[in-house]
């Protein structure tokens, strides 16, 4: 499916979108094991209501593990100088708010 449109100095863009099939509401509820097992193979799915577009169901990307070189930047953050002197200033010790009373 491409979807064309003049841009406001008169241009042309396009966007190419893979045509997914479209499957409306009704037929999600009804056939709602067979079209997740249809996106866990793979396929991508448009959910209509009232024949507009309102999700896609489509499969999960693929989880992994990631090696430490791959996240280590994330954990390189400057360190928090006040904290000390937040955790100083709590009068007491919080409280569990699911603790039983």
């Amino acid at each position: 499916m491409i979807f064309a449109s003049r841009t406001p100095r008169g241009s042309t863009c396009a966007i190419i979108c893979p045509v997914a099939e479209e499957v409306g509401l009704r037929e999600m509820r009804q056939n709602a094991s067979e079209l997740v097992r249809r996106a866990e193979a793979g396929e991508r799915l448009t959910v209509t209501v009232a024949g507009r577009p309102a999700a896609v169901l489509g499969p999960v990307a693929p989880r992994r593990w990631r090696q430490w070189d791959e996240i280590a930047d994330l954990f390189r953050t400057p360190v928090d100088t006040k904290l000390a002197a937040d955790l100083d200033g709590l009068d007491a010790e919080p409280d569990d708010p699911w603790a039983r009373r």
